[in-house]
């Protein structure tokens, strides 16, 4: 949520993902969520004060995303089963990390191979990465 409505890192991360440095994935039921969630009042004045509705923030978000076949989901996090979607998604997808701000996620810190992390682990993590790919390219 704080990656659509907030700047900072996690905002950061999907401006990434728009220039397709990133692959974000999700599945329909996450879309379903967020639909949910940016329907709450506690959001209506931030998205007033965004110019923006909830319906264009989850088209934007949309956008950016790879959506695929609503996986299969096997009961993870007993806390909060809504959590088990994210997993099942990270799993279809096979992707190597899971970015997230949720607590029952972090605990797991990773699942069946997909490291779970926040976004500031992430982005420490590729930073190196990152670094090391800029000099590479001046030495070109």
């Amino acid at each position: 949520m704080s990656a659509l409505l907030w700047s900072g890192l996690p905002h950061r991360l999907l401006r990434r993902a728009e220039v397709g440095a990133l692959r974000l994935v999700v599945s329909p039921s996450m879309l379903d969520e967020l639909r949910d969630v940016l329907a709450r009042p506690k959001f209506t004045a931030r998205l007033a004060g965004l110019h923006t509705s909830a319906g264009e923030v989850l088209e934007a978000y949309a956008a950016v995303t790879t959506i695929i076949a609503e996986p299969p989901c096997v009961p993870v996090i007993a806390a909060d089963p809504d959590d088990d979607r994210v997993l099942a998604c990270a799993l279809a997808a096979s992707a190597t990390w899971i970015i997230s701000g949720d607590p029952h996620l972090l605990a797991l810190q990773q699942y069946r191979g997909t490291r779970i992390v926040t976004p500031r682990q992430f982005w420490a993590t590729t930073a190196r990465r990152r670094q090391s790919l800029r000099k590479h390219r001046e030495r070109r």
